[in-house]
């Protein structure tokens, strides 16, 4: 029987803003519906977007055709996102920033995808003129100027563009747009009473597991958290809430409130992109990519450095990436490596010993966990405070290595954006490899927003299965009953293969037959 981990992890401290990300690949896709005949408002709106803006130092004239890529008007663009770490607390005692952030996104449209990269804050880089040291140490010695330098340095890709961020924008960004609907994997929670409070405070966060709308706050405090999480695990995490985003907003409503929102973008952002004819030529570049998926290029592998905090990575390996990022072509696999602990590989070998006495053909990488998985669908189909009465299902198959997670399983109530209420529940089990947890889905909402435009659809064991793909991996296995939809999600680093996930669909079982 798998285990049940009652400890909730706690969220990190620092300020994380890459996810004003999102807000701004809306922007620039949404802003482009403005065809060529309504000049006149586009200046007017390229007005109010740098009407609240402070200069980017650096990126003025002559210096800033010293340190970006020249382009050809419509040609292909590279956008860097630099976010600072910088608190409040540290403006008072005059700490220098450091960049938080760095994202590069490719805009071209003859590619196969929209590429987006992150670069891990403690890779050991060289630094032009400084030496070697963490790459996020440039921001602070030299600013968004050197933070250019020493990726392109680093990659050898062109640098049209600088965006430099400020985390306030994405919350006030995330409300006015009415929220997201977000899938979210297991229970963040962290409230700083002892023990978890016990030295440096860490950010106060409780956003609970399952499909819900998320807004301002609680997306950034979503997108923020880092504690007891590596580099590949919050890259895919805010990755996912992109998407999302990405899928759901519509352009007309962007477009309709983009004065307000142009407004925050110019108070929360500083950009070199000047000028309405600069404007329009991006937007109309964004426009143009806005038919190609979002696809993340997984930065690695790294390794760790004996006695440090630092990363590092092989010239191949950095290679390979330039190509794969000026080449996009869509995801293949899962999105990084996962490192199995010491307890997922105890876990693991007492379950395949399981496995062995059931002398059952159960696919490779599962095992049968029928009572465990019952077990747990029947304390969420009763909660006293929260009785369902609609069907719950559950997984009679379970990952190797795998553990329900009880303080993240959870019935309640779900709102769409008519204020109708629907029953919901989730159920969570934690796979082999830090941060990465997958889970079952049910509720009497028919048509959430996540089960729009399914990749495709097959017809499995009598049931028709909604499938839902990122590259040649599937993230979401769901199917449709008279009374409710359910679905089966994969883990951020979508770490569980396509046979595994169309196994566990087809394992989900009533509770009571």
């Amino acid at each position: 029987m798998i285990s049940a981990e009652n400890s909730p992890p706690r969220p990190g401290f620092s300020m994380v803003k890459r996810m004003a990300l999102a807000a701004t690949i809306i922007f620039l896709c949404t802003a482009g519906a403005v065809s060529s005949a309504v000049l006149l408002e586009i200046k007017d709106d390229a007005d109010i977007f740098a009407s609240g803006q402070a200069p980017l130092v650096g990126f003025e004239g002559e210096d800033k055709e010293s340190v970006l890529d020249d382009v050809d008007p419509g040609g292909p663009q590279t956008i860097l996102v630099l976010g600072s770490d910088r608190r409040f607390a540290d403006k008072k005692a005059k700490v220098p920033a450091r960049s938080d952030t760095m994202i590069l996104i490719r805009l071209d449209p003859s590619k196969g995808a929209t590429a987006v990269m992150s670069i891990p804050r403690d890779l050991r880089v060289d630094i032009p003129g400084h030496g070697r040291n963490k790459i996020n140490v440039a921001y602070e010695l030299g600013g968004p100027v050197l933070s250019v330098k020493t990726i392109r340095k680093l990659l050898g890709v062109p640098i049209s563009h600088v965006v430099n961020i400020n985390f306030g924008g994405f919350q006030r960004a995330v409300d006015r747009l009415k929220c997201v609907y977000m899938d979210v994997d297991r229970r963040y929670f962290n409230d700083n009473m002892p023990p978890a409070g016990g030295g440096e405070p860490y950010s106060v966060i409780d956003v609970p597991a399952g499909y819900q709308r998320v807004c301002g706050e609680d997306a950034l405090s979503f997108v923020r958290f880092r504690h007891l999480d590596n580099d590949l695990v919050r890259a895919a995490r805010q990755q996912e809430f992109l998407r999302q985003a990405k899928d759901q907003i519509g352009l007309s409503a962007i477009f309709n409130d983009r004065k307000t929102l142009l407004r925050i973008f110019g108070r929360y952002t500083q950009t070199d992109i000047r000028g309405t004819k600069a404007i329009l030529r991006l937007l109309k570049l964004a426009v143009e990519s806005a038919k190609n998926p979002v696809q993340e290029i997984q930065f690695g592998p790294v390794s760790d450095i004996l006695g440090t905090s630092d990363l590092e990575i092989s010239q191949e390996s950095l290679d390979r990436l330039s190509n794969q990022f000026m080449d996009a072509k869509g995801s293949t696999g899962g999105r990084g490596a996962v490192k199995k602990t010491k307890s997922d590989r105890e876990r693991e070998s007492s379950q395949k010993k399981k496995k062995r006495r059931q002398n059952s053909a159960v696919p490779e990488g599962l095992f049968d966990a029928k009572q465990a998985g019952e077990d747990q669908a029947i304390r969420v189909a009763t909660d006293a405070k929260r009785p369902l009465s609609f069907p719950v299902y559950y997984p009679k198959l379970a990952v190797l290595g795998s553990a329900y997670q009880p303080s993240s399983n959870r019935a309640y109530r779900i709102r769409d954006r008519g204020k109708n209420s629907y029953q919901a529940y989730r159920i969570v089990v934690s796979a082999p490899g830090v941060g990465q947890y997958y889970g079952v889905q049910g509720t009497t909402w028919k048509a959430p927003p996540i089960l729009d435009n399914p990749s495709e659809t097959v017809q499995r064991n009598g049931r028709k299965l909604m499938l839902f793909r990122d590259g040649d991996r599937l993230r979401l296995v769901a199917w449709r009953t008279d009374k409710a939809v359910y679905w089966v999600s994969n883990t951020l680093l979508q770490s569980l293969t396509n046979k595994r996930m169309l196994a566990l669909a087809d394992s989900l079982t009533r509770v009571g037959s």
